[in-house]
Formats: C-alpha cells, sequence, structure tokens
C-alpha cells in the first residue's frame, strides 16, 4: 500500500506501558476538534499532550527518526517541523470512545499544514474490544495493525477513523509532521 507505511514494532511493550503511564500523570482532557470545537458525535476520547508532561523527550525523539528514516525512503514529502506536540488518546467503552471519518489536514495555522501522520498502538488489543483503526488511502478501507508497539505513518489527507470500544479501553500516540502546503 503505497500511501501507508508500517513500523511492526516502533516501541516496545514496556514502551507504550511507560507512554500511558506519563500521560495519565495529570487528569486527561476531553478531546477535540481543530481550533478547539467539539462535537462528541464525531470525536469522543480523552487526551494528554506529551508537551505537557515531564520526561517523555525520548518519546519524541524515536517518532522523529522512524519519520525521517519512512520519509527519505517512502513519501519523499517537504517537511520542516513538526509543530504540534504528541498526543496520547484514551477511547474508552463506557462512552463507546471512537472518532468518526477524518483527515488530519484542517484549518488553522498548523492544521492546515499537516503533511504526514503517525499514529502508535499503545494497547494490547486483547484489553478492548472495538477501537479499530481504518484508513482509506483508496477505495479500500484497511485495517491499521492492533499489535502493541506497532505504528502506521500516512500522508495526513487520508481519511481514517478509530470505530467504536465496545469494551475495555484503547490508548494511541498520533503525531502530525508538518510542511509547505500540498500542490
Amino acid at each position: 500500500m503505497l500511501s501507508v507505511y508500517a513500523f511492526p514494532e516502533a516501541f516496545s511493550p514496556a514502551e507504550c506501558d511507560a507512554i500511558v503511564t506519563l500521560a495519565r500523570e495529570e487528569e486527561l482532557s476531553d478531546a477535540g476538534l481543530v481550533k478547539n470545537r467539539s462535537d462528541h458525535n464525531l470525536r469522543r476520547a480523552d487526551l494528554a499532550w506529551l508537551d505537557e508532561r515531564a520526561g517523555g523527550d525520548w518519546i519524541m525523539e524515536r517518532i522523529m527518526r522512524l519519520v525521517a528514516e519512512a520519509n527519505r525512503t517512502h513519501f519523499d514529502f517537504a517537511l520542516t517541523e513538526f509543530g504540534e506536540s504528541p498526543q496520547v488518546a484514551r477511547y474508552g467503552a463506557e462512552r463507546e470512545g471512537h472518532f468518526t471519518w477524518h483527515s488530519d489536514i484542517g484549518e488553522g495555522a498548523l492544521a492546515s499544514r499537516r503533511k504526514l501522520t503517525m499514529v502508535v498502538q499503545l494497547s494490547d488489543p486483547a484489553e478492548y474490544k472495538g477501537g479499530a483503526l481504518e484508513l482509506q488511502p483508496d477505495a479500500n478501507i484497511r485495517e491499521s495493525d492492533r499489535a502493541k508497539g506497532s505504528a502506521v505513518l500516512f500522508p495526513s489527507f487520508v481519511l481514517h477513523r478509530v470505530t467504536p470500544v465496545t469494551s475495555g479501553e484503547r490508548f494511541s500516540l498520533s503525531t502530525w509532521v508538518h510542511g509547505p502546503a500540498f500542490r
């Protein structure tokens, strides 16, 4: 699949647990949309922004190395910065956590310049039901790997969603890489 790059073992299971622990050090906030809008019909999740947590520098260093490798060998996009903090999302069954079909390019100074999106699976798939990350890079819908520590990198214009979590909770780490507008 040309428009999606998979990392089977981007983070170890122990590193995934450390990221979730770091995210939970403070209360998670209700997930919104671009420009501080909120619509629980579109997105129902809790968030932690890792730049607001001490001790997470190693996470961004790993992400930058992985993205550089994949961009060099696979995408060859003009990238300039990681302008937004990595985000840990918790999708819980108690409120059917989900995120409907969307792309990550949106309004706003940063969201309009998103070029690549990376999503890391932090939870063991046995710990929840539902919560599939589905991508639609073309006419077909593909489910992302659910293995703990796996990651997927894709152009931010690709449609994707997280199906409702029906049991347990799913944690993921998302980040975006920015650059000049596509043309």
